[in-house]
C-alpha cells in the first residue's frame, strides 16, 4: 500500500498521510506526495484539498531519522529539494489545502502544516514543534520563515531555539491553528468546512489567496496594486454574474469556476 493515499468527492480531495509508525517521510513518501498534490491541483472538479493522517497518534514526525542518517548527504538533499518543492507546489495552486492534525507534527511534519493555507486541529495530547535545533540543525523546507510569518517573529524565533513542542490549546491562541475542535469531531467539522468552500466561487478564491500571500510580502501600496490587478478580471466571469444574480433572486449561488 502506498504511503500516501488519495480520494475525491464533491469538490474535495483529501490526501492521507500513511506511513507506520509514525508518518517519518523519506524520499519516496514525498514522491508520492507529490503526484498527490498534482492530481489535485490538474483536477478541475476539485476546490479543496484536505491533509490528514491514517495514524491515531501522528500527523507526520518529519524525516525519518534512521534513514536519513544511513544516507548519503546526496541521498538526503534529493529528498530535501522534493520536500521544498511539494510544499511550494501547494502554495502556488489556487486550490486551498486544509491540514487537519489530530496528532504529533513535528519537524519536517510542521513544516507540511506550515505551508497549508488553513489548519485545524483537534484537542489533545500531542506536539506541534520543529525540534531540529536538538540535532544541532535548522529547519530546512521552510518552517522557520512559514513559521515567523503565522505567529510573528518573537514566538517563531522561542520555538525554534528551543526546540520546544507545544499543544494543540497553545497554537490556537497563538493563530498556528485556526480552529480547534474536540478530537472525536475534527474530521466532520473539517469535513463540513472543507464542501462549504468547495462550493464557493472558485476564481474568486483562487485569486484571494494569491492576492494575500503575494500581498503580504510587499509594502502595501504595491498589495493594493496587486489586488486591483486580480480583482478586475474577474467582473465579466460567469461566475460573478451568478454571484449577483443569485443574490437578487435570493437563492444559493452555483459556481463553475468561469
Amino acid at each position: 500500500m502506498s504511503d500516501v493515499l488519495y480520494a475525491c468527492e464533491d469538490g474535495v480531495a483529501s490526501i492521507v498521510f500513511n506511513r507506520p509508525k509514525a508518518n517519518g517521510y523519506d524520499l519516496a513518501f514525498h514522491e508520492a506526495f507529490h503526484e498527490a498534490i498534482v492530481r489535485a491541483d490538474r483536477d478541475a472538479t476539485v476546490r479543496v484539498v484536505v491533509l490528514r493522517s491514517a495514524l491515531e497518534r501522528f500527523f507526520c514526525a518529519g524525516a525519518d531519522i534512521k534513514a536519513f542518517a544511513a544516507n548519503s548527504i546526496e541521498e538526503n538533499k534529493r529528498m530535501v529539494d522534493q520536500a521544498r518543492a511539494n510544499l511550494a507546489a501547494m502554495e502556488r495552486s489556487g486550490k486551498i489545502f486544509i491540514a487537519e492534525i489530530n496528532g504529533h507534527a513535528l519537524g519536517g511534519g510542521l513544516e507540511i502544516v506550515l505551508a497549508c493555507d488553513l489548519r485545524f486541529g483537534g484537542d489533545g495530547a500531542y506536539q506541534l514543534g520543529l525540534p531540529e535545533v536538538k540535532l544541532g540543525l535548522t529547519p530546512g523546507n521552510g518552517g522557520s520563515q512559514r513559521l515567523a510569518r503565522i505567529v510573528g517573529m518573537a514566538k517563531a524565533l522561542e520555538l525554534c531555539v528551543t526546540g520546544q513542542g507545544i499543544g494543540p490549546q497553545e497554537a490556537f491562541r497563538i493563530g498556528l491553528l485556526n480552529r480547534l475542535h474536540p478530537a472525536d469531531t475534527l474530521r466532520q467539522e473539517t469535513g463540513a468546512f472543507a464542501k462549504e468552500l468547495a462550493n464557493g466561487a472558485p476564481l474568486a478564491i483562487a485569486a484571494l489567496k494569491k492576492g494575500i500571500r503575494a500581498g503580504i510580502e510587499k509594502p502595501l501600496s504595491g498589495g493594493l496594486e496587486l489586488e486591483a490587478g486580480l480583482v478586475e478580471p474577474l467582473y465579466g466571469t460567469a461566475d460573478a454574474e451568478e454571484g449577483f444574480r443569485a443574490f437578487t433572486e435570493k437563492r444559493p449561488p452555483v459556481y463553475k469556476g468561469c
